[in-house]
């Protein structure tokens, strides 16, 4: 979790993302932390703080702020708006294992609409009209194109200070997208019900269409299928939670059963925790989310039985693994490359290589960064950063696991041999 107490506590990696964000855009930089409570960026307020006295320590804005960076945290992708004065902001979320750990924020620039007056009535004449003019000035008009790259820039930033699950962004961009989908039908079968017509308590015939997209292995299809039974079912359950968390287990065995082989250890373990899952879920949401995992599961899996190799596969994913070492690459974008669906290429993945995706990209950076211990003088933090650890600290502790030894020993001592005896000797 972020928190407020300085250098030495995992803060001062998110200041130092934050301060080198504000130089490069010349945009100003806000640290939030899990309790969306601001954290200083370089000492130094923000400049609309100069110019909004609402800004400073009050509470009027303070819960338009926490809206946006919840709706950024809900929807895992970064979130603009403006406040009544005309002043733009941005925020992106921050994950650590998966849960919400606190936010960056953008902002230092002002609509093109802005009315200035507005701010110098806000302020009660508080300001001497000179000053606030001067202070108003400070400020550039955003266009649209420039505050969504400036975001855009600022969601990687958050994205690299995120940890312990990847693609953590990736999935709640993708439940935002069910959801979305899922509200847009419903919407529809309202309006068609203040117009009279008559809606179908839930579509059997629906189900049907679901198992043979299914069948098929059209992925895109079975979605949509999914998302329209969602709908209906939501739609005529209102208020009634337990009813549709009911239904889903019905939908999910249908769905199990129309999987390619429900009776392996393998599918029966993913299949009784989905079930385990819905179980225990409170939200419309998760089950949502749960149903088109499972979907997503079996369309892999069938498209992978209809012809793609296993092996060619791997290749596909091993060669695009090696070329992108230097970067983050999701789960998502991975098996992209492989031709085959996410949680089935990660079953597939730890059956054929013998461990799982984060051990093996692991493990080939490792063995990047020995070759660069040996071979040049590049400094130990340049080499974490080349390799794509998150920060040196990380880069010691799996450069260890895998070698028995620190980087720093490693180089010293001439590589593995002598790494492999001092392991011993430790």
């Amino acid at each position: 979790m972020l928190n407020r107490s300085s250098e030495n506590s995992g803060y001062s990696r998110e200041q130092k993302v934050v301060s080198v964000y504000i130089r490069a855009t010349g945009s100003e930089g806000q640290i939030f932390d899990n309790n969306f409570r601001p954290l200083a960026a370089e000492n130094k307020s923000c400049i609309e703080q100069n110019v909004c006295l609402y800004c400073t320590g009050g509470t009027h804005c303070r819960q338009m702020h926490v809206n946006a960076i919840r709706e950024a945290g809900r929807c895992g992708r970064p979130y603009t708006y403006q406040c009544e004065l005309g002043m733009l902001f941005w925020v992106s979320p921050i994950f650590k294992e998966g849960k919400f750990s606190g936010a960056l924020r953008g902002s230092g620039y002002i609509s093109g609409n802005a009315n200035v007056s507005v701010f110098a009535e806000k302020c009660n004449g508080v300001i001497p009209p000179e000053e606030f003019s001067r202070r108003v000035a400070a400020f550039s008009f955003g266009d649209t194109e420039k505050i969504r790259s400036l975001a855009e820039m600022l969601h990687l930033c958050a994205e690299s200070l995120s940890t312990g699950n990847e693609n953590y962004h990736e999935v709640l961009r993708l439940r935002a997208e069910q959801q979305a989908s899922i509200s847009a039908m419903i919407d529809e079968l309202k309006t068609k019900a203040l117009q009279g017509s008559t809606l179908p308590r839930y579509s059997i015939d629906k189900e049907r269409q679901l198992i043979a997209s299914l069948h098929r292995g059209d992925k895109d299809e079975s979605e949509n299928l999914l998302n329209e039974l969602l709908a209906m079912l939501i739609y005529n359950n209102q208020d009634n939670f337990r009813n549709i968390q009911f239904r889903a287990l019905e939908l999910a065995i249908l769905l199990i059963r129309a999987g390619v082989n429900p009776g392996s250890n393998t599918a029966m373990e993913f299949n009784t925790r989905r079930l385990k899952q819905i179980q225990e879920v409170k939200t419309i949401e998760e089950i949502t989310s749960i149903l088109h995992s499972m979907v997503e599961n079996i369309t892999g899996q069938i498209t992978s039985f209809q012809g793609i190799p296993h092996a060619l596969a791997m290749r596909k994913a091993e060669a695009f693994i090696r070329e992108n070492l230097t970067r983050k690459m999701a789960l998502q974008e991975i098996a992209k490359v492989a031709g085959l669906s996410a949680p089935y290429f990660s079953t597939i993945f730890k059956e054929e290589m013998g461990e799982n995706l984060s051990k093996y990209i692991n493990r080939l950076r490792v063995e990047k960064a020995s070759k660069m211990l040996l071979e040049t003088d590049i400094t130990l933090s340049d080499i974490s950063s080349i390799c794509c650890f998150q920060d040196q600290s990380w880069f010691s502790k799996i450069f260890k696991s895998f070698t028995g030894i620190s980087p720093g020993k490693y180089r010293n001592q001439g590589g593995p041999l002598f790494a492999q005896r001092s392991c011993v000797d430790e």
